[in-house]
Order: structure tokens, then C-alpha cells, then sequence
């Protein structure tokens, strides 16, 4: 019986079916226009762009120029690249233009469809940026397209690691800008902690259309990028609280997989504070007393480094340090790091050294960095799973393109084995079958450590002769799956999402060349070899083609559908044919976790014999549920990090903005003077409680009020004593007060050593307060799902809590700057002082799509503060702190104010 959903769907198309329609009108007027394009001339075609540019200045949109744009793009692509975009690739274009996704297979030319939005949104140059997940692809693809650009007179900017600002402010103002996801970012970050406008690198985000859209935007996109600085030594601890974790038996801990928790029993906390209590770190009588919570962490990672992450399957150790390897790709990522002190643990774990841990000084999530622009496109062979979680997030609409040509692919029916023994057996068979009638095969398995066992499991049978592609040869990588096509060819891949490079059946011709002609310097030799090559390909290609094309056999379904339907697309290219299969057992960790007890039982009463599967369209149907249940799961993880994210978020756009506006100076006397008020507001109805009679009045508190943040000495006592004087009298004289002193001081510095002096106090100490603030908002979300228990929203408890941090940090935002504006004494040659540096800072971020090193081995982000000379206490002028040179965080603060430096003056240093 059919359903009333599935009866208008056969009448009137699906909701994807009526998108791709709607877009054959405008296909058909640029098919209509090729002729006119093909009879101009270069310069021509060349020539329209000016006049595109000229329509918008007059008023024209760029949907008005949408037809003609892109016949003018597919003309050009045609003449540079040899490549004709198909009419299936104008509908993806169009999707893009419209800020949607499009869906197209692995295969169907992405790279070359982005090239048609792209052209037209840089039409009006307020840049375009064009997202890759690795520098490879971004130098690669803005090579590679932009040869279009260039011949249609639009200029190209490449960012990759490495660049210097100046580079960087370059390559942001060209028209279209090819850039990873991290190193945007990271950008941003660093912009937002500059000191003059002149030193950002990045304009407006006005465009960006994201390449493997699911990868960026969703598997990256639950880590935070976060830039830090360096904290002092804790290595010891780790070491200590490493050696009590290892005395621990099962009845001490419980762990959760589904969850991926770990957590003491009673029995298992008694035993670790007594463990600690002996070695003298355990303050107070519980190791949960509010000064053990630092400990708390120690002891938590600890436990979790040793009962949740397996060497060699979550990372491995090389040349003496931790390296993690990606749970989506197997591949290393070298230089990452797990945040919260995790990485330290592991290292205490496998006795190497021990890192120091690094302290947040700014951070933002790809949701929300990519929430910054005006409009935002994405490309992807997967994203129909996700559309949910596009739409609900991004507001981002995916269209599935049709294929060019029919999809020939096969994909089986998965099999199901009890073990992972009599799997393993079955997929030897299968693979030594497919490799006798020359069938090439790509074999997706999970993790390092099983694409190995598969490795160790073929050489024991006989068969020596393939690819392994892991984290341990990714350098290999893009050889290795050019090349996997070939008849025959077996490539053994953890589940990595391969993206960048086809799979091409009979190998792929250029990379041959690239490698096996390297050498060879051009000519006719080099023309005939390089014949010779094209022609083996095409032979090889004929070969792979009668024997079935590319057999993507997987070892394992992971936990998302989407990262099955990535290997699955690997096969099927173009109209090749191709088959898929999936081989299971009830020992693997999706079927184990998610419910193979009852499964087991069915299929022995079922009477399954030892070496035999079970097939059947029901068991995929059950195994999807599954994995739909995880994803919502998931999904619904996220979407709770992101709720939290955006109280941060907010603030951090607060603050943000409101840096630029110092930066540009307007009305910066007026904020200045704003928050010398709002001093002075705080500490007289401090010292003077409303309604209070005069005898209250706190004057000793108020004297030192002023002596500390207003650096005066005024007769409040004698004035205390006047017959009839009110609180706003005194408010008045302190405010006259005080508005002469900074006036004075104006006058001798002149307006513009003054406005320099101001902004890069406010500024400093902004950033100091911020990252303060920071780690007060982590902290805070640690603990506030607690709340829960108290029948209490946490959600609205952290949007409470956080603004009221908010708040006490603009209240010490306004008596830090008064303080010090107060006090400042400066020669008149710091108007032409350089700006402020930035600390030391790292950068850091999870990749969960790919192991490229982007930010590898610790180099800085932004370059170092110069260390200053130590000076004696005796030879430093309380009042000018210019001659204070280098302060210890814990020494008495120059100034005289009695308390610590890093608590005084030293926030903002």
C-alpha cells in the first residue's frame, strides 16, 4: 500500500526533484548563449568581466548575471582547462549561488563547479573564499582553477601555513581567496588580538563556499580552534597520579563506551585519596573538597588516558611523543593535541615527556566562525544524512545533484558473521577471488590496528603484493589511491575520507607522469614516453572495466552512515561500473555496543553454522536504524556544545566589536572618561550606602578607594565633616577632581600620544580580563550540568552565571584602565612607539577529517612579546611605569598599591 507521502512524491517529484527542476530554465538559457560565446575572441570573453562589473555598479544583481556569468565561465573553462562543465554541474553552481549545499558524487568535477559562483559573488570584490580541508588541496585547486580566474582578469590569493601577515593581508584582498578551514580561523583569532586595524590580515566575510562541507562543518566542527599560551610546569603530578592509576583493578572504576566515560566507584575514590594522601598532595579530608578540584582533573585524565584510549587504535608514540590518530580518517595528526590536560596524561601513560599544558587565550567553533558570513555554500559527495543538523545550524538547505551519467554501481547486501574470525576468513576469500579476475580493491577498515592484522592476515596467505594507507604511510597517500584503480590492485584503507584524489579505474595517467618522468627534461622523448603512458592507462582502464571496476569491500560500519557512504563512493565514477560490500560480525564495536547480545541469540536458535553469514535486506535496515539512532545521539551533542558555545559567542562579538572601535580611536576620550565615572559611581556608594547617615560612611575605605584607582590624595575625611554635605557633593569634588588630573595630564602628552596611551592600555587590559574570562567560562561549563540534580536548567544557569562574569569583568575592565590611566607618566616619543606584541601563543584544533599538519610542532601564531630587562625595585618610579622593566608575576607591584603585580598593573602587562 502506498502512503499519501509516497503517492505526492510520485505525482509531484520530491522537495529535491522540484530544486534541481526549478534550475532547467536558466540551464537552458546558458546552453542557449554557448554559441554567441564560442565566436568571441579572447579578449572578448576576456572583456566581459569589466563589463559584469559595470551592469553592477548600475544597479544590476548578480542573480541578473547569473546566465551570462557562467556561459561566460564554462567558455573559459573550455578554453584553459579543456574541461566543458556539464548541465548537472550548472545546477550544482546554481545551488552554490543560492547559499545551499549541493550533493554530488565523488567523480562529478566539485573542484570544477565551484569555479561558476565563485566567478560571479567576486564580481562585486568584496572577496571570495574558498574552503579546502589541507594546504595540498588549496594550492592545488587555486592552481588548478585558477587559471579561469586569471584568464577572466580576476586576481587569486592562496592562504596556506607559513605565510607572514603581510602575505596573508595580500592574498585576503584578492578577489577569490583558496584557504583551509584552520587557517581562517586561526586568522580570525589572531586578527581579534592585534592592536592596530593596520595589523589584521582579513576583511568582511562576505562568501564562502566550504569543499567537503560535511568534514569541515560537522566532524571538525566539535572541536573549538583555540589559540594559547604556555602555563607554568605540572609534569610531576601527572607522573604521580599515573603511577596510583595503574595500581586500580575493574571493581575500582566504571567505564561507559556508549557515553565514552570513565568514573571512579566508592571503593576506587577511597583507594586513590588514601594513594594521594600519602604522597602529600590531597588537601583537606576528600579528594572532592573545593581545593582539591585541580587534583580532581589529574585523577579523572588519568583514569580516562588509561581505560579509554588504546595505543595504536586512538594514537600512537613516535619518535617519543603521543601522536593521535584521527577516529573517522586512521590517519596521524601530528602536532594536535587533546586539550583540558588529556595530552599530558597520556604522555605520563607511556612515560615520555611531558608537555607543558597551555592556557586558552582565544577560541571560536567552526559553527560560528563560518556563522560570520553573509552567505555560505558547501560541496560534498555526502550530506544527505546530515541535513538536519545543516538546516538547524547553518541554515543551510542540500540538494542532491544528479549524476552526469548513471550510477552502474552494485551495492550488496552487507553480511553478517558471528565472529570476527570467521569474518576475516570470508574477506580473504573475497579478496583473493577478486584479485584473480584482475578486479581492482579497496579495502576499508577502521583503525591502524586492523587495517594492519588485515595487512599481517594476507602476507600469512600469500598474497604480498598490495597497498596499506594509514597514518603510518599517509605521506604515500595521494600516490597510493591514485594508483588503487589499477586491474588487480589491492589498497587497504582505513576508513579516511580519501578526499582530493579520484580513484581512476586503470590508474591515474598524471600522477604517473608527475612521478615516473620527474626527471625527464621536455621534448619529444618526453612527449613519446608520456604517450606511452596514456595509452597503458587506457589499456589497464579496459582491463579493470571487464573485470567489474573498483570493489569497495568494507571490514566495518562505523558509527555514521555518512562515512560508509564516503568509502562506498569511492567505486562508480562517472558511469563506471562498480560494486560495494560490507562484511560484519556481532564482536564489531558498532553491533557489540549496540545491542548483537539478542542478534546472537536469534541467530543461534536460527541455527547459524560456524563460516556461514546472514544476509538480508532486513539486517541492513536494522544496522541503519542503528547508526540513525547514533547520529541523532550525536547530533544532539553538538547541538547542546554549540548552545553553550553561543553564550561565549556573544560575548566574544561584544568584545570583539568593541575592539576594532578602540582601534579606530572614535570617541575614545568619551569611553575613557565613561569608565572613570562608573569608578567613581562604584567606590562612593560603596564607601556611602544609599539612605546612610554620615557617621556609616566608610571615609578610610573611600581615601584608599581613590588612592588606588584614582592615584589622588583628596581631603575626603575634612569634607566628611561638613555641615549638610550629601553624597553627590562628594561625588562631584572627586569627579572634578579627577577630571582635572587626566586633563593635566592630556595637556602634557598632547591629544595624540594621549589617544595612543589610551588605546593600548584599554586593549591590553581588555585582553588580559578576556582570557581570564575564558578560562572562568570553561570552568564553568565543567561543572554546571551539576545543576541538573537540583532540578535547575544548566543551560540557563550558564547564560546567568556567564553574564554575571560578564559583567564583574567590564567592572574590572573600568577600574583596571582607570588605574592605570591615572598613573601613566610617558616621554613624548611613545606616540611613535611601536604597538603593542601578542604573548607566545600556539594554535591548536582536533582535525576530525584529515592528519595534515597544519599547525604542527608548537610554532608560534603570532610572534613573541620581547622579553624586557629586569630592573632593581630601588630604580623603578611608582609613577611610570616605563622604567619598571621586567615585574615577577608574584612580586609587589611597583605602583605602591601593596598587592601583587600579576593582581595590580600585571593584568594588563
Amino acid at each position: 500500500m502506498v502512503s499519501l507521502g509516497g503517492l505526492a512524491r510520485k505525482v509531484f517529484g520530491s522537495a529535491n526533484d522540484r530544486r534541481v527542476k526549478s534550475t532547467r530554465p536558466r540551464v537552458e538559457a546558458i546552453n542557449a548563449m554557448e554559441n554567441e560565446m564560442r565566436a568571441l575572441s579572447d579578449a572578448e570573453l576576456q572583456a566581459r568581466t569589466a563589463k559584469f562589473r559595470q551592469d553592477l555598479a548600475n544597479g544590476a544583481s548578480l542573480d541578473d548575471l547569473l546566465v551570462p556569468a557562467f556561459a561566460t565561465v564554462r567558455e573559459a573553462a573550455r578554453r584553459v582547462l579543456g574541461m566543458r562543465p556539464f548541465d548537472v554541474q550548472l545546477v550544482g553552481g546554481m545551488v552554490l549561488h543560492d547559499g545551499g549545499i549541493a550533493e554530488m558524487r565523488t567523480g562529478e568535477g566539485k573542484t570544477l563547479v565551484a569555479t561558476l559562483p565563485v566567478y560571479l559573488n567576486a564580481l562585486p570584490a568584496k572577496g571570495v573564499h574558498v574552503v579546502t580541508v589541507n594546504d595540498y588541496l588549496a594550492s592545488r585547486d587555486a592552481e588548478w582553477m585558477g587559471r579561469v580566474y586569471k584568464f577572466l582578469g580576476l586576481s587569486i590569493g592562496i592562504i596556506v601555513h607559513g605565510l607572514t601577515d603581510e602575505e596573508r593581508r595580500d592574498a585576503y584582498a584578492c578577489d577569490i581567496t583558496y584557504a583551509t578551514n584552520n587557517e581562517l580561523g586561526f586568522d580570525y583569532l589572531r586578527d581579534n588580538m592585534k592592536y592596530e586595524r593596520a595589523q589584521m590580515v582579513q576583511r568582511p566575510h562576505n562568501f564562502a563556499i566550504v569543499d567537503e562541507v560535511d568534514s569541515i562543518l560537522i566532524d571538525e566542527a566539535r572541536t573549538p580552534l583555540i589559540i594559547s599560551g604556555p602555563l607554568e610546569d605540572r609534569s610531576e603530578t601527572y607522573n604521580t597520579v599515573d603511577t596510583f592509576i595503574v595500581k586500580l583493578v575493574p571493581a575500582d572504576y566504571e567505564i561507559d563506551e556508549k557515553q565514552k566515560t570513565a568514573t571512579f566507584t566508592e571503593e576506587g575514590t577511597e583507594k586513590v585519596e588514601n594513594m594521594l594522601r600519602e604522597a602529600g598532595l590531597l588537601k583537606g579530608g576528600s579528594l572532592y573538597d573545593v581545593e582539591n578540584v585541580g587534583l580532581v582533573h589529574h585523577v579523572n585524565n588519568a583514569l580516562k588516558a588509561h581505560q579509554l584510549f588504546t595505543r595504536d587504535k586512538d594514537y600512537i608514540v613516535r619518535n617519543g611523543e603521543i601522536v593521535i590518530i584521527d577516529e573517522f580518517t586512521g590517519r596521524m595528526m601530528p602536532g594536535r593535541r587533546y586539550s583540558e590536560g588529556l595530552h599530558q596524561s597520556l604522555e605520563a601513560k607511556e612515560h615520555v615527556q611531558i608537555q607543558p599544558e597551555n592556557q586558552t587565550l582565544a577560541s571560536v567553533t567552526f559553527q560560528n566562525y563560518f556563522r560570520l558570513y553573509d552567505k555560505l555554500a558547501g560541496m560534498t559527495g555526502t550530506a544527505l544524512t546530515e541535513a538536519e543538523e545543516f538546516g538547524n545550524i547553518y541554515n543551510l538547505s542540500v540538494t542532491e545533484i544528479p549524476t552526469n551519467l548513471p550510477v552502474k554501481r552494485i551495492d550488496e547486501d552487507d553480511e553478517v558473521y558471528r565472529t570476527v574470525e570467521e569474518k576475516y576468513q570470508a574477506i580473504v576469500k573475497e579478496i583473493k577471488d577478486a584479485r584473480a579476475k584482475g578486479q581492482p580493491i579497496l579495502v576499508g577498515t577502521t583503525s591502524i590496528e586492523k587495517s594492519e592484522q588485515l595487512a599481517e592476515r594476507l602476507n600469512k596467505e600469500g598474497l604480498k603484493d598490495f597497498e596499506v594507507l594509514n597514518a603510518r604511510h599517509h605521506e604515500r597517500e595521494a600516490s597510493i589511491v591514485a594508483q588503487a584503480g589499477k586491474p588487480g590492485a589491492v589498497t587497504i584503507a582505513t576508513n579516511m575520507a580519501g578526499r582530493g584524489t579520484d580513484i581512476q579505474l586503470g590508474g591515474n595517467a598524471e600522477m604517473r607522469i608527475a612521478e615516473e618522468l620527474a626527471e625527464m627534461p621536455e621534448g619529444p622523448e618526453r612527449e613519446a614516453r608520456e604517450k606511452e603512458i596514456h595509452e597503458d592507462v587506457a589499456r589497464l582502464k579496459e582491463k579493470a572495466l571487464a573485470a567489474g571496476g573498483l570493489y569497495v569491500l568494507a571490514t566495518e560500519r562505523h558509527e555514521s552512515r555518512r562515512i560508509d557512504n564516503q568509502l562506498r563512493g569511492r567505486s562508480g565514477r562517472q558511469g563506471d561500473p562498480g560494486r560495494s560490500k560490507f562484511y560484519l560480525s556481532l564482536q564489531d564495536d558498532l553491533m557489540r555496543i549496540f545491542g548483537s547480545e539478542r542478534m546472537d541469540g536469534m541467530l543461534t536458535k536460527l541455527g547459524l553454522k560456524e563460516g556461514e553469514a546472514i544476509i538480508h535486506p532486513w539486517i541492513n535496515k536494522a544496522l541503519e536504524k542503528a547508526q540513525t539512532k547514533v547520529e541523532a545521539r550525536n547530533f544532539d551533542i553538538r547541538k547542546n556544545l554549540l548552545k553553550y558555545d553561543d553564550v561565549s559567542n556573544d560575548q566574544r562579538k561584544v568584545v570583539f566589536e568593541q575592539r576594532l572601535e578602540l582601534m579606530d580611536g572614535d570617541g575614545l576620550t568619551e569611553t575613557i572618561a565613561e569608565m572613570r565615572e562608573g569608578v567613581i559611581e562604584e567606590i562612593v556608594a560603596k564607601a556611602i550606602p544609599e539612605n546612610a547617615y554620615a557617621e556609616q560612611w566608610n571615609i578610610d575605605g573611600l581615601k584608599q578607594d581613590i588612592a588606588q584607582y584614582l592615584n589622588l590624595d583628596l581631603p575626603v575625611d575634612e569634607w566628611a565633616k561638613e555641615e549638610g554635605i550629601a553624597e553627590d557633593d562628594i561625588r562631584e569634588r572627586i569627579t572634578q577632581a579627577t577630571d582635572a588630573a587626566a586633563n593635566d595630564r592630556a595637556a602634557r602628552f598632547g591629544p595624540d600620544v594621549m589617544t595612543y596611551v589610551e588605546r593600548s592600555v584599554v586593549l591590553q587590559t581588555l585582553d588580559a580580563l578576556w582570557r581570564e574570562h575564558i578560562v572562568n567560562l570553561d570552568h564553568l561549563r565543567s561543572v554546571i550540568g551539576f545543576r541538573g540534580y537540583g532540578q535547575r536548567d544548566p543551560l540557563q544557569e550558564f547564560k546567568s552565571e556567564a553574564f554575571e562574569l560578564f559583567q564583574a569583568m567590564l567592572g574590572n575592565l573600568r577600574q583596571a584602565v582607570t588605574a592605570q590611566l591615572m598613573r601613566v607618566e610617558l616621554v613624548n616619543q611613545a606616540a611613535e612607539a611601536p604597538p603593542p606584541e601578542a604573548p607566545e601563543t600556539f594554535g591548536s584544533h582536533i582535525d576530525g577529517t584529515t592528519g595534515e599538519d597544519d599547525f604542527a610542532d608548537g610554532e608560534t601564531l603570532v610572534m613573541t612579546r620581547s622579553a624586557a630587562a629586569t630592573v632593581a625595585p630601588e630604580d623603578r618610579d611608582p609613577n611610570n611605569p616605563a622604567s619598571w622593566g621586567k615585574v615577577g608575576r608574584n612580586e609587589p607591584c611597583p605602583c605602591g598599591s601593596g598587592k601583587k603585580y600579576k593582581h595590580c598593573h600585571g593584568t594588563f602587562a
